[in-house]
């Protein structure tokens, strides 16, 4: 199995894709936007991943967070809302808002799992900060790092209810970025104790099954490599501060904050200590890089992999899709 999560060109599997899929045997996929026709063509794309790898508990994942990160858009599906609309409310009713960011990610999983997706990355830990980028911006839980830990741990629990597993990022936070990961480097000069609230959310949740590394360099742990290529940052801090040893993946190493070739940021991903490296563009040529420049998976990340995707065959009962949105609507309207 490749130490590779792919994406792929369109909406069907074409021939070339085919064979090379079969070929690489990649740890999973990632679809976006350009993936996602209807319902119908969406479970005959995935069921046909499944069916090249031979694996029936194969990562799938997708971005589907609602607000403006949305793969799944109307008018097939319906519209969720980002993670501000439970800041909002959690100013008001903390109870309320991790019963509403919990029931909104149980929705989100059954509309999931009805097109065969089965990880959703999801939740978003990073710390919103006054005057970053707006990359982060709406879709952050909040501006303080229990609530961002607590709303988080809700949505894991809504997304684990109905089979579909969590993504907790950006490891080891992304809030601080003044300019765009996927347009250039951002450099985070920050201090330990301004970086510690950074941390906090995925140290309170360091239990999470999977995580994704950020490509933010931070001049306090490694003044030369961005997280997801640093040894420094992914044992001492991902690793070892955090505790995290969930299976990790990179962010999308198509981000313009790597310098390379698609095979060279790839295998500097792989290199530093991340399990997988995530490769999103679909474009042939690129991939055939990736391909060639990374390994097999590991042992370690193997069983990592293993036990986050056990936790894919053991839904929950509990409210179905229209029940968890009028609740979740119910909530939200509380603020």
């Amino acid at each position: 199995m490749q130490a590779a999560i792919y994406g792929l060109e369109g909406t069907e599997l074409k021939p070339g894709e085919r064979d090379f899929f079969g070929d690489a045997d990649p740890a999973g996929y990632i679809l976006f936007r350009r993936n996602c026709e209807d319902r119908a063509q969406l479970r005959r794309l995935t069921d046909g991943l499944r069916e090249i790898s031979g694996r029936p508990d194969l990562p799938i994942l997708i971005d589907q967070e609602g607000g403006r990160v949305a793969r799944l858009r109307p008018p097939e599906w319906p519209t969720f809302p980002c993670g501000e609309a439970f800041d909002r409310l959690y100013q008001v009713a903390p109870s309320s808002a991790i019963e509403a960011a919990r029931v909104n990610a149980r929705a989100l999983a059954l509309m999931l799992d009805e097109v065969g997706v089965n990880v959703d990355c999801l939740p978003m830990l990073d710390v919103r900060q006054p005057g970053a980028t707006d990359i982060v911006g709406d879709r952050a839980l909040g501006s303080e790092p229990m609530q961002v830990a607590a709303l988080g741990k809700a949505i894991l629990d809504g997304l684990h209810s109905a089979g579909v597993l969590g993504v907790i990022k950006h490891i080891p936070g992304h809030g601080r970025a003044l300019v765009d990961s996927h347009h250039e480097l951002p450099v985070v000069d920050a201090g330990e104790e301004e970086l510690a609230v950074d941390l906090e959310p995925f140290e309170r949740l360091r239990g999470a099954a999977m995580g994704m590394t950020s490509h933010l360099l931070y001049k306090q742990w490694d003044p030369e490599r961005p997280a997801s290529q640093s040894p420094i940052v992914i044992h001492d801090i991902i690793r070892q501060r955090i505790g995290f040893d969930g299976f990790l993946m990179s962010d999308d190493i198509g981000m313009e904050a790597l310098a390379g070739d698609h095979g060279q940021r790839a295998a500097a991903c792989v290199a530093a200590g991340c399990d997988v490296a995530l490769h999103c563009d679909g474009k042939m040529e690129n991939m055939v890089l990736v391909a060639g420049a990374v390994p097999s998976l590991s042992p370690e990340a193997e069983g990592r992999l293993a036990r986050a995707m056990a936790l894919t065959f053991t839904p929950q009962d509990g409210e179905d899709f229209a029940a968890a949105v009028e609740k979740r609507d119910a909530l939200l309207a509380l603020a």
